[in-house]
């Protein structure tokens, strides 16, 4: 509630000309609470993130992800649905899902148009943990900083460029630029919806997230 709420003074003030999300901690995004994953709607979840990663594909103003920590499922979502993101050397990806006996369904609607795909195969099917250069090398990101420092200097480099834009021509040139996003999300975010609600519920899943809170390998490991 509080990312909808930043967009939408974002998007309704004219003196702003960029969003920047970013994080404190470790963390950048883990993703849904497994321990609270189970609701009497198994769609309320993934309908909530298919909004949220839209939220940020329509805001008018272009949004940055800066990422110095750990980003797993979900997290990836509100990646891919930044215009922008720059990592630093603490960032680590993974598409955990597979490992839960789930699939990246709606995190896809955003990630898909931009992924390289013989990559978006491979992290989805192995849940592998990569780093901030192959996030860059797969259209992950746009940018993967050497240092902390780097970080700082690589979004202010991002942020001044675009400070000379103006407002219309940013707002028209993200809206090109989202073109085959927004399509995704108007193609197949529903189905999206039901395939994740569906995996939610189903036996493996609850095992693999069962294992997860418990620490131990699910039973269809060999």
């Amino acid at each position: 509630s509080e990312l909808h709420a930043g967009l939408a003074v974002a998007t309704a003030n004219r003196d702003v000309r960029a969003v920047v999300l970013t994080h404190t901690g470790k963390v950048f995004c883990a993703g849904a609470d497994l321990s609270e994953a189970t609701g009497a709607d198994p769609t309320v979840g993934p309908r909530g993130l298919v909004e949220l990663q839209k939220a940020i594909v329509d805001c008018t103003k272009p949004v940055i992800a800066v990422i110095d920590g750990h980003a797993r499922a979900g997290g990836l979502g509100l990646i891919g649905a930044a215009d922008l993101a720059v990592a630093g050397p603490a960032a680590t990806f993974a598409f955990t899902e597979v490992r839960l006996g789930l699939a990246p369904a709606v995190i896809s609607l955003p990630l898909r148009p931009k992924l390289e795909p013989r990559a978006a195969s491979r992290y989805y099917l192995t849940g592998e943990v990569f780093d901030a250069a192959e996030a860059e090398r797969i259209g992950l990101i746009t940018r993967a900083a050497a240092s902390a420092e780097d970080t700082g200097e690589v979004l202010k480099g991002l942020l001044d460029a675009l400070r000379q834009g103006s407002p219309q021509g940013l707002a028209e040139s993200k809206r090109l630029a989202n073109a085959e996003v927004v399509r995704s999300f108007q193609r197949d975010a529903d189905e999206l919806v039901q395939l994740s609600a569906r995996l939610f519920g189903s036996a493996e899943a609850q095992e693999g997230m069962r294992a997860f809170l418990e620490k131990r390998p699910a039973r269809w490991v060999r």
